[in-house]
């Protein structure tokens, strides 16, 4: 069951904060082994992806359902998130990075899946040569 976009903006909002907040009080256990480390960049990019939807929410009760993000909101959203991580361990914003772009490209492929209308291929038209 969905809910409306404000609904929406304040879940992820929330989810994002609560993801930051884990990753600073955790910042010992997650430094602790390589795998915890990698798992901190997973961590982070979740807060990205997160973030993004809040963002995409809030613009869209503010600016109507047909608004759509652009580049700005996107890379904004990635260096919140890779500061984030970075805050935790370098090598959790080099890991946050490949997982957001990977995350990125998925929202992206579900969204045209989702919203975009199929476009019908044009029909090539016969015509007659004139000799």
């Amino acid at each position: 069951m969905a809910v409306n976009s404000a609904t929406s903006f304040v879940l992820s909002s929330i989810l994002a904060l609560l993801i930051f907040s884990g990753m600073q009080m955790y910042k010992p256990l997650i430094t602790r082994s390589p795998l915890t480390i990698i798992f901190g960049g997973y961590l982070g990019s979740l807060m990205f992806m997160f973030f993004v939807t809040a963002v995409g929410n809030l613009e869209a009760t503010l600016f109507g359902k047909n608004f759509q993000l652009k580049l700005p909101e996107i890379v904004l959203s990635m260096v919140i998130s890779l500061i984030a991580s970075g805050m935790v361990h370098r090598i959790c914003f080099t890991t946050c990075l490949i997982f957001s772009i990977i995350t990125i490209y998925y929202m992206n492929k579900l969204s045209q899946k989702t919203y975009v209308a199929p476009v019908a291929a044009p029909v090539p038209v016969k015509g007659r040569r004139h000799k």
